[in-house]
Formats: structure tokens, C-alpha cells, sequence
């Protein structure tokens, strides 16, 4: 069976940071796109992305079966990209990470959908110490038992324009004389591009070859937590006092960290750090479904230039 093109594709969580180059790939490759998301005015932005008409966003809540059901009505196939990186309200891990990728998968499956790629993450797992990797874990084996040829994608840390690593600490280095080296530094990443990621979805979509296998997606190489600061810094030309924050001291600060609306640190996050994040040995790779991966100093000075000193426009010597 040779790989597909075009349809009806019905992305959940299309509207965030690699929704909008998910998105943007399936209009090209012709697929008619319904963007499932709580809130479909904050997808306005990806229509015109397409043709007139080619993307739709949808107000779908992941806790209405029905409305879930509706999205995937007719559709020829589905994409799961929901996630939250902390916890609000009724945002919870478990609702969104196990529940939801239930949910979406069964409904996908009901609908004969012919194809679901369920995009996870690197760590996760059923024994994860943290919350945030054990629900991702539980949303793994729920889709696989729903729909046993879902595709499964867990990149590493993903980088691009809109990432909230780069753009956070950059954004933090432009009025702190220091940044916090949580545990050291030594955290060990594998940083994912995420045109990269972007393009592993829609292979995985439409090649029958990935279907019921799991990726590992990470970039040509890895990083420690420090050199990702240090590279961070010399990108945007600022010189800073990169301080040791052992796992405790940072465990008490995000305490207080996490009752802010958007907390810069959780305790869940500081577990997380504690587990290196790149590519198991052995595991399917982005080199699996031909893809040459890219490296951060290739992409990271065309948006982070706008936190050096003067700005984007300030050519001048390194500060």
C-alpha cells in the first residue's frame, strides 16, 4: 500500500506550538484539516494557513464524547497533539494526557478512521516519577489498546520560533544578572526541531509502513542543560552568572513557583529533570522515516536575535 495524500485529517490540540507547522503541513500535502481545540477563535490564526475553506477549527472540550465523535465524523484519519506542561483547574495530567488520548483514540477507531498518530513524550511510562510522564504513559497504552496501529511520537524537548525553552530563558536573561542551573546542569537533552516533528506527524500519517510503531524523536545531538544556557547566551550576546540550583532548593522554590497562573517551575518539572531526555538506544528514529534531523545552532539565531543587546538590528561585537 503506498503512502497517502489528502483527505479528511481531524488534528486535537492544532492551535498550539506544534500544532500551527502540523497544520500548515497537512494543508500543503492537500488534507482537509479540522482543528479540535476548547477554544476555536485562538485557531482563527492557522486558516489562512490553506485554501479557503481547507481548515476548520472546531470547539471540541476532550470531556464531551459527543463532541469528540462529531470532530471525527467522516474523517479519514486523526492526530492527537493535546498537552499541558502543568496543572489548572480541570486541566489535570490524567484528564488530558490518559483520558483524553482515550477518549480520541476510541472515537477515532468507532469512526474507522484509518489512521491515528498519538504524539507523547520521551520518558514517558507507567513507573515515571513524575506526573506529567506517567499520565503520557497511561495516555500511551490507552491509544495502543484502542487503536492497536496508532503510530506513537515522543520527542524530546522541541525548539522553534515559539518554544517556550529558549524564548523563556532568553526572555529571563535580557533583566537577570544569573540563571538557575537546576540540579547542576547536568540534565541531559536531545533538542527536536519542530519542522522536524511537524514533518515526522504527517509521514507517520500517511505512510502504512509506521503504522503500531513508536518513534523516538531527538535532534543530531546532545546537550547538557548548561550548554543549552551557554549556547542560549552566546546566540543573543549576553554575558550571565549561570548559578548551581540543587534539586532541593528548586523543589521548595517552585512550591511557591506554581501557585502563579503560568508558573516559570513546578515540583512535577523539577522530577522530570531529575531523568535525562533523549533518544532511547535502539529506538526508531526520525532517521526511520527520513528525516535529517536539525541541529539548534542552524534555527535558533533567526528568532532568538530579537534578545540581544539593542535588539535584532545590533550588529555590534559580542557584550
Amino acid at each position: 500500500m503506498s503512502a497517502r495524500r489528502g483527505g479528511i485529517v481531524t488534528v486535537f490540540g492544532g492551535s498550539g506550538f506544534l500544532g500551527r507547522y502540523v497544520v500548515q503541513r497537512l494543508a500543503r500535502e492537500g488534507w482537509m484539516v479540522r482543528v479540535a481545540v476548547r477554544h476555536p477563535g485562538r485557531a482563527a490564526f492557522l486558516k489562512p494557513l490553506g485554501d479557503v475553506g481547507q481548515i476548520t477549527p472546531l470547539c471540541v472540550p476532550l470531556q464531551d464524547p459527543a463532541a469528540v465523535a462529531a470532530a471525527l465524523d467522516g474523517a479519514d484519519a486523526a492526530i492527537n497533539l493535546t498537552g499541558i506542561l502543568f496543572e489548572r483547574g480541570r486541566q489535570k495530567f490524567q484528564a488530558v494526557h490518559a483520558e483524553g488520548a482515550k477518549a480520541i483514540a476510541a472515537a477515532a477507531a468507532a469512526a474507522g478512521c484509518e489512521a491515528l498518530v498519538h504524539v507523547s513524550a520521551i520518558g514517558a511510562g507507567p513507573e515515571a516519577p513524575a506526573a506529567y510522564a506517567r499520565s503520557k504513559g497511561e495516555g500511551e497504552a490507552a491509544v495502543r489498546a484502542a487503536f492497536p496501529e496508532a503510530v506513537i511520537l515522543r520527542p524530546s524537548v522541541v525548539f522553534g520560533p515559539e518554544d517556550g525553552f529558549f524564548n523563556r530563558f532568553a526572555e529571563m536573561a535580557r533583566f537577570s544578572p544569573v540563571l538557575p542551573l537546576i540540579g547542576g546542569g547536568k540534565t541531559r537533552f536531545q533538542p527536536v526541531y519542530v519542522g522536524d516533528v511537524a514533518r515526522a506527524v504527517t509521514t507517520a500519517l500517511s505512510d502504512p509502513a509506521c503504522r503500531g510503531k513508536v518513534y523516538e524523536l531527538g535532534g543530531p545531538r546532545t546537550y547538557s542543560f548548561k550548554q543549552l544556557l551557554e549556547l542560549m547566551l552566546k546566540t543573543i550576546r549576553r554575558k550571565r552568572v549561570l548559578v548551581n540550583l540543587p534539586f532541593g532548593l528548586a523543589r521548595l522554590e517552585a512550591t511557591f513557583l506554581e501557585l502563579l497562573p503560568v508558573p516559570p517551575l513546578t515540583r512535577d518539572q523539577v522530577t522530570l529533570l531529575q531523568r535525562d531526555n533523549v533518544v532511547t538506544p535502539g529506538a526508531l528514529t526520525l532517521a526511520d522515516l527520513g528525516i535529517e534531523a536539525t541541529a539548534p545552532e542552524a534555527v535558533i539565531p533567526g528568532y532568538l536575535d530579537k534578545y540581544r543587546p539593542g535588539g535584532r538590528y545590533n550588529q555590534s561585537a559580542d557584550l
